[in-house]
């Protein structure tokens, strides 16, 4: 059964994670995975998310989320957070790309659909990530710029005043149930896709439909 989404006035697009690959395991387990217990490491990184979703409930610079984050599951795992580490972290984070399978299917997308980026990031991540990607983007949405990360009302109630936008007027595209799609669902954002990358499980109650290309989401808006 072919699925089909209603035609938006703007899509809009979770970034790291949804269309830069997150790669924070990559980084850190080599400096943690010889100084933990063995069997542990996959826990380590559940909880190390859940850290991070826990910093940025609260706006500070992203480089910030990163240290405080890093050094709290540091201490509850018994690791000394080392300042070498940290720096590392802060600066490979700026390399990461674009998913191989975004660039084609998203400047597809880009001829039809003025595209926003709403990031939990600050300007100077988006500054490096958005050239990536290879499509051009109508209007790039910081956490810096709306002082607060998502799933704060904050960020998404910035989205709309800078765009003079309603709600029902967005497709709005995420990896992320818990940062996007859960709390836009109560702000009345109807029409949502979940691109499953493995981060979120499923959570259909919450209106996003679940795709895993962007191919598919243009299939579904009748653009493939």
């Amino acid at each position: 059964m072919s699925i089909e989404l209603p035609r938006p006035k703007y899509i809009s697009f979770d970034i790291i994670g949804t269309l830069i690959h997150f790669e924070m395991r990559k980084i850190v387990e080599p400096m943690v995975a010889d100084r933990l217990p063995a069997g542990q490491i996959d826990q380590f990184f559940d909880d190390f998310s859940f850290i991070r979703y826990d910093e940025i409930l609260e706006y500070r610079p992203y480089d910030e989320v990163l240290e405080r984050s890093f050094r709290r599951i540091s201490e509850r795992y018994g690791l000394e957070a080392r300042d070498e580490d940290i720096a590392t972290i802060q600066r490979e984070v700026l390399e990461w790309g674009a998913h191989p399978d975004v660039p084609e299917p998203l400047a597809k997308m880009a001829e039809h659909f003025p595209l926003v980026a709403l990031s939990n990031a600050d300007d100077r991540h988006l500054n490096a990530f958005i050239p990536r990607l290879g499509a051009p983007f109508h209007r790039v949405i910081t956490a810096e710029q709306t002082g607060a990360y998502k799933p704060r009302v904050q960020a998404f109630d910035h989205m709309l005043r800078e765009l003079d936008a309603e709600p029902s007027e967005f497709l709005h595209i995420s990896s992320h149930q818990h940062y996007d799609h859960i709390p836009m669902q109560k702000l009345g954002f109807t029409n949502k896709v979940f691109l499953d990358r493995g981060y979120d499980p499923d959570l259909p109650s919450y209106g996003a439909i679940r795709m895993t290309s962007l191919d598919e989401v243009n299939r579904a808006l009748g653009i493939a």
